[in-house]
């Protein structure tokens, strides 16, 4: 699944709007977001790892690196 649909899962299962998550992350990084910037990066995979947690935080969720099960 790319970033995108995996945000706008996570976002219709939290019950939150990409307007929310862009005014998140503007509040908690030093860069001005804005629901196009957000969608634009989404919908290139140019989203960066920081801002994939910080997207997270907002859900209250956390991103975990793990092994594959064989």
């Amino acid at each position: 699944m790319d970033a995108i649909n995996e945000v706008k899962m996570l976002t219709g299962m939290k019950g939150v709007t990409l307007t929310y998550l862009a005014k998140y992350l503007s509040e908690h990084s030093d860069k001005k977001y804005n629901v196009d910037k957000l969608s634009k990066k989404l919908r290139s995979n140019t989203i960066r790892y920081s801002e994939m947690k910080l997207i997270a935080e907002a859900l209250d969720m956390e991103v975990i690196i793990q092994d594959k099960k064989h």
